[in-house]
């Protein structure tokens, strides 16, 4: 579906849309987050600041990792196991002389607790009530098939996931390509796929995976719901 990875989202109507949308999430969170910062304390921030560092899970990470019991670290830190443990659970905050006497017990420097971030997992969650619906291109009369993107807040996609609608149509499809592969699994309908110049019917249940890069088109030949995945081209 080269006009669902490429084109369409690009074009000045789904852009613009989005864009408003997208807008509107980022104020009411700017003001929400203005808001929780007017009446948090100075230790609060110094909480919510030092939470993205993750500094608890690097201790225990590096705990674990040479073996070391919270009550042998106690002894060689001068620090209780208690608060050791309060320190790895993110319950209390470490103070600079905390983490240096622990950096030297592990043979660290103090940037292995502040120069990278613990990297987040990508876990995304889209509501269907958010999700838009586009034709297949801007301002087409008839459609050849409709949109929705079910992934798009995700950033940094090993994949495109959509959920597409395909009327009944008696006109011969445009062919198209975009690079990588694609697959596509059948919800309900019947829809006829073009490959090669071969015309496949694709019934409830069916499914199909193919060199996008490659002409195909699409028909429906009753009205038609599909699960549609793309993938970038292989390096």
């Amino acid at each position: 579906m080269s006009h669902i990875s490429n084109q369409d989202q690009n074009s000045p109507e789904s852009s613009e849309v989005g864009l408003t949308h997208a807008q509107s999430l980022d104020l009411s969170f700017i003001r929400d987050k203005i808001h929780s910062m007017k009446s948090e304390t100075s230790e609060d921030t110094l909480h919510r600041v030092l939470a993205d560092y993750n500094l608890g899970a690097k201790l225990r990470t590096l705990r674990l990792r040479k073996k070391i019991s919270l009550v042998d670290l106690g002894k060689h830190t001068g620090l209780s196991a208690s608060m050791l443990s309060q320190l790895e659970n993110g319950k209390l905050v470490p103070t600079l002389p905390t983490l240096a006497r622990i950096s030297m017990v592990f043979d660290v420097g103090l940037d292995y607790f502040f120069a990278d971030k613990l990297r987040k997992k990508l876990f995304s969650v889209v509501r269907s009530a958010d999700r838009m619906r586009f034709p297949d291109r801007a301002g087409n009369p008839r459609p050849g098939y409709f949109f929705e993107v079910l992934a798009f807040s995700a950033q940094e996609k090993g994949m495109q996931a959509f959920l597409a609608e395909f009327p009944v149509s008696e006109s011969k499809p445009e062919e198209h390509v975009h690079d990588g592969a694609e697959f596509l699994y059948v919800l309900s309908g019947e829809v006829a796929i073009l490959f090669q110049g071969e015309e496949h019917i694709l019934a409830e249940g069916d499914c199909v995976y193919f060199d996008s890069s490659e002409p195909h088109s699409y028909r429906g030949l009753r009205p038609t719901k599909a699960l549609v995945v793309t993938t970038p081209p292989r390096l």
